[in-house]
């Protein structure tokens, strides 16, 4: 069996391999969105073409269109249901053509792993300038590992059936200041989320990179110290949990259980 392992990119871009199966998590592969530049870490750099790509909801720090017409090679799209044609429409049918569209509780097989979509609470519009919705989601892969990506999402009833987990990534900032607000985590609530699902590691994410223009030296512990705040929180919500605050283009890899 082949080992598990997950690179963080910053926010929530993330190259997770498992089964021989490469899958990137909501690339954002630019120096700047709108309002928010990254202020931490490098570009992401790619080891090369992803078998697949998965877009959890259509914010655009999330479901990023130049990102995804900067990827090498031609990955499937795994996207929320309703999603594939604004693929098309933005990145042409090509694109489109290769969007898996699915809702929690639908699931698609990709070589050798199993990717199920799993519920998220957090609003599925693409923005307040767009009418364009779609249901927000996370995934659980299952290969040789069992992995959950969060997407951005708070606590919701039922997450405890996630579980038990190998692997969880768990999103523990919002956009600086709305770090606090609905359907988001924090270091705590992550902390929660961990318990709940009952991973055996896991590794915070969606937080340190990305901080809105001008705000660099207001409340940066809200950008900088989530991760480590988690880390902090999960010692006492999930003591059996092991922790791993990843840097910007760092890898942990877990080998599977005998």
């Amino acid at each position: 069996m082949s080992d598990t392992s997950v690179t963080w990119w910053g926010h929530s871009t993330m190259w997770l391999t498992d089964s021989g199966v490469s899958l990137l998590t909501d690339p954002l592969l630019t120096g700047r969105l709108a309002h928010l530049r990254r202020m931490a870490g490098p570009a992401p750099a790619l080891p090369g073409p992803p078998d697949a790509v998965l877009l959890s909801h259509l914010h655009a720090d999330h479901f990023h269109l130049p990102s995804l017409k900067a990827l090498p090679g031609e990955p499937l799209l795994v996207v929320p249901r309703g999603a594939a044609e604004f693929v098309a429409k933005g990145l042409g049918k090509a694109y489109g053509d290769r969007c898996v569209e699915l809702v929690p509780g639908e699931e698609t097989r990709i070589g050798d792993v199993t990717v199920r979509a799993v519920p998220a609470t957090h609003d599925g519009g693409r923005g307040p300038w767009s009418r364009l919705r779609a249901v927000a989601m996370g995934f659980v892969v299952e290969g040789t590992t069992r992995t959950w990506y969060g997407g951005d999402t708070g606590l919701f009833d039922g997450m405890a059936e996630l579980g038990p987990l190998d692997l969880a990534l768990i999103p523990v900032g919002g956009w600086g200041p709305t770090l606090h607000a609905h359907g988001h985590l924090d270091a705590e609530g992550g902390a929660e989320a961990l318990r709940r699902v009952k991973a055996s590691w896991a590794v915070p994410v969606h937080y340190g990179t990305f901080w809105p223009v001008g705000m660099s030296r207001l409340r940066p512990h809200m950008f900088a110290e989530p991760g480590t705040e988690f880390a902090r929180h999960a010692a006492m919500a999930a003591p059996d949990a092991e922790v791993r605050v990843l840097a910007h283009g760092e890898t942990l890899t877990i080998e599977p259980a005998a």
